[in-house]
């Protein structure tokens, strides 16, 4: 079957690609050749990605798993044996030491093709991946606006059709923020659901969640069973299927954390959730937003990545002949370390002492709610430039907190989140509305987002630089 004849798979989800292959009707190799066309079609317009070896690739022969065959990429934070492991960082633009994981090889065994390495903004620190290292990804849905971060690459690449599904983490939003602005469901696991994805222990990496961005919910439910830790923390999970008859008890608020209103856009998608799930059946009602003392709480948030970001210089320093140079790092991760030695190791007691408060407050709030629903952002879409890693420091952080309010509490607190594509503003860009439940309670959050998915279809919504659309033309 020729390439041009296998441009309906950009339409397809992972799991429908896969049945495909298990049918007999088409071979993994196909699969790979069509995803080969959507990436010389659209990678240079939106530049999701950061490397590719399609030598490797081709020479592979996917593992009879539920995936197989299917064209993925992972996020170049996270290691991936025979990529390049950049981490969105001139300082480690060479790295090709990218030893396996038990995470990887969740992902080999699954069948995934994984085809290259997505783009991160630098060590996944800032909402937008803009980095100095490698460029900028666009947005499919408006060139002009950022695909978000840290996960950007991965965002971008399922909204523009490339591959279906790409592996995304989330510390603080970065899985739910890019799949917010590019129009695709975004998933944040409860801590300590998955297998690990990297070594390294910090209270940074403490917050860190590993999954996926997708089109599809079953795709994700899927991924998530695959990738679960089988004698983990939490009591086993398994392949979560579809809806469920439970009604649930909502609590919805959309008042930021810093008590501001979110723009006029952003407050009619969540009206319209509300009126949707209520709609559906289930019982939603205003609630106050849990006490979160935010100013303490973003500050902690980023002593504790700025001692991570130290931590990694002066290891990388103590391998090598010169300490790590200025050239080799972005002005904001440099600020971040900065602010952190200039506090010291102390702080972080208080840091810490911050998110045990927070988290007990915040999961306060599930004592009479099965679910809290915000939207996933304030604003809509940002405008390339706007979370720049060149913006004043100061200046930065406080358009950060503006924006990203809603989704660091559920990382802090170890909670399953997810951003869900309902809304799209009259400019055509996506609005996602953010659903959050108590630790381990994915059984909660996966069969609403079916439900979600079935009466407010979205995947048949394509970006306008976006592999369907695009070879319309």
């Amino acid at each position: 079957m020729a390439a041009k004849d296998l441009n309906f798979l950009a339409r397809l989800d992972g799991v429908a690609q896969a049945e495909l292959v298990a049918r007999g009707e088409l071979r993994a190799h196909e699969l790979l050749e069509a995803c080969v066309a959507r990436v010389e079609r659209c990678e240079p317009i939106v530049h999701a990605i950061v490397s590719l070896d399609w030598a490797r690739v081709r020479a592979l022969t996917p593992a009879n798993g539920p995936f197989q065959g299917v064209p993925t990429l992972v996020k170049d934070l996270t290691p991936y044996p025979g990529l390049r492991w950049g981490l969105g960082s001139r300082l480690f633009a060479q790295n090709t030491i990218a030893p396996p994981t038990p995470f990887s090889e969740c992902i080999d065994r699954s069948g995934l093709l994984v085809v290259g390495k997505s783009a991160a903004s630098e060590l996944g620190l800032l909402g937008s991946t803009e980095t100095l290292a490698e460029g900028v990804t666009h947005n499919p849905w408006d060139l002009s606006r950022s695909a978000a971060g840290s996960s950007g690459g991965s965002a971008a690449a399922v909204a523009a059709g490339i591959v279906p599904l790409a592996h995304a983490n989330d510390a603080g939003g970065s899985i739910r923020v890019p799949a917010s602005v590019c129009g695709v469901f975004g998933f944040k696991p409860s801590r300590g659901r998955c297998v690990a994805a990297s070594s390294g222990e910090s209270d940074f990496a403490a917050l860190l969640s590993d999954h996926c961005i997708t089109r599809s919910v079953r795709d994700s439910a899927l991924f998530l069973s695959l990738t679960e830790a089988q004698r983990g923390p939490l009591p086993t999970l398994g392949y979560v299927r579809g809806a469920s008859s439970r009604r649930l008890r909502i609590g919805a608020f959309m008042r930021t954390p810093l008590g501001a209103e979110p723009e006029p856009e952003v407050q009619r998608a969540f009206e319209q959730a509300v009126a949707l799930c209520s709609g559906l059946g289930h019982e939603v009602r205003p609630v106050a937003a849990p006490t979160l003392d935010y100013a303490a709480l973003g500050d902690a948030f980023f002593l504790v990545a700025g001692a991570t970001m130290a931590g990694i210089v002066d290891t990388v320093g103590g391998m090598r002949p010169v300490p790590v140079q200025p050239h080799e790092l972005e002005p904001f991760t440099w600020a971040l370390i900065r602010k952190f030695q200039k506090r010291g190791p102390a702080a972080l007691d208080v840091a810490r002492a911050t998110f045990a408060q927070c988290t007990s407050n915040y999961l306060a709030a599930f004592s009479d709610c099965d679910v809290l629903l915000t939207p996933t952002l304030a604003e809509p879409p940002w405008r390339l430039g706007h979370l720049s890693p060149l913006v004043d420091f100061d200046e930065l952080l406080a358009r950060t907190a503006r924006a990203v309010g809603f989704t660091p509490i559920q990382s802090i607190a170890g909670c399953p989140g997810m951003s869900v594509p309902l809304h799209w503003s009259p400019e055509g860009l996506p609005i996602g509305l953010h659903f959050a439940a108590n630790v381990g309670r994915e059984d909660t959050l996966l069969p609403l987002a079916y439900e979600l998915e079935a009466a407010q279809p979205w995947r048949e919504r394509w970006a306008p630089y976006s592999f369907p659309r695009l070879s319309e033309s």
